[in-house]
């Protein structure tokens, strides 16, 4: 009778060790997995986590270069649109401050816009050839229109008072146009030749031979290549004798550089009041030191914010139509080929 419970005690107590050691054998493997897999879903997390970085980190970059590209962009077209002022100068207003009026200039550059649309108002220069058409009520043709054709040697105003002056010889007599840039009468403006004159203006040239005047009524339009700058007319002119209509001899190399003059003093009378002129604080004087005063050219120009606040309400329709104008030129100006037979 004892062997049996000792038997059943003995083989109670070897299953009791038996499922202890399998319980803690499976409790070992399930925490050991359990461990492998925690460390595996940190280790996923934490490179999920430095992927997401290094994402945000790639997508920052890029985001950061498409904008200082598309600054740069936008810095390159406000600096090109700055010549426009060289251009367009009609679309800057008059410096003086009492002549100033944001709501009429905003009104007068939409009217220049629309006017536009009209008729083509090419880039051109002083110096420039020019071929101008308006309607003209006298004028014999069947269509009342007449075309003058002439070297550009003025141009100036601000807005639709914008106006330019040309200059041509005929049979002899020097004949000189002032237009009026956005009048309604003005049908059609052609550059014959664009060039641009190293003076702001080119009245010396009435006091010149005619020859550097004429300008052919039956020129043909001269196409410059795309991407060329436009060519600076350096030819020195020389005047005739006297008399002329201004005292040239003055402004020689002060004012003008296109000119030059045989004998500007002829007499010790004249060589005097040359000197007279030039003398300190006299007129002369003053426009020898007109390039250095700096607040003439403050009072004279328009700050450099206030022109890239106007080009960039005009700059995109100016350079449409500039492009379309172009574009028409050269297919105006391509002949083709005929066939010999």
């Amino acid at each position: 009778m004892l062997v049996v419970p000792l038997v059943v005690r003995g083989v109670r107590s070897s299953l009791s060790h038996s499922c202890l050691r399998s319980s803690l054998h499976h409790h070992n493997s399930v925490t050991s997995s359990l461990h492998q897999y925690y460390s595996l879903q940190s280790s996923l997390h934490r490179h999920s986590s430095v992927a997401g970085i290094r994402c945000y980190a790639s997508e920052a970059n890029t985001q950061q270069d498409e904008e200082s590209s598309n600054s740069t962009q936008i810095d390159e077209q406000e600096i090109s649109r700055r010549d426009f002022r060289f251009i367009f100068p009609e679309f800057l207003p008059d410096p003086k401050p009492e002549w100033r009026n944001s709501l009429a200039e905003k009104l007068n550059r939409k009217d220049m816009l629309n006017r536009r649309d009209q008729i083509e108002i090419p880039e051109f220069y002083v110096g420039s050839s020019l071929a101008v058409t308006v309607s003209d009520k006298n004028s014999t043709h069947p269509n009342k229109i007449s075309r003058f054709v002439g070297k550009c040697i003025d141009r100036g105003g601000t807005g639709l008072r914008a106006w330019f002056t040309l200059r041509n010889v005929i049979e002899g007599q020097g004949v000189e146009f002032m237009y009026q840039m956005y009048n309604p009468s003005m049908l059609k403006i052609e550059v014959l030749r664009l060039e641009k004159s190293i003076d702001e203006d080119l009245y010396y040239l009435r006091d010149a031979p005619p020859e550097y005047s004429i300008v052919p009524f039956n020129m043909e339009p001269e196409i410059l290549p795309e991407g060329t700058s436009v060519p600076l007319y350096k030819t020195i002119v020389p005047l005739n004798a006297r008399p002329w209509t201004k005292h040239w001899e003055k402004y020689i190399d002060v004012v003008y550089k296109g000119y030059s003059l045989e004998n500007p003093y002829p007499t010790p009378g004249k060589v005097r009041r040359m000197v007279k002129w030039m003398a300190e604080n006299n007129e002369g004087w003053q426009l020898q030191t007109l390039k250095y005063d700096m607040m003439r050219d403050y009072r004279n120009t328009i700050p450099v914010e206030e022109q890239d606040k106007i080009w960039e309400e005009v700059g995109d329709e100016l350079e449409s139509r500039d492009n379309q104008m172009r574009k028409v030129a050269v297919k105006r100006a391509f002949i083709r080929p005929t066939k010999k037979l």
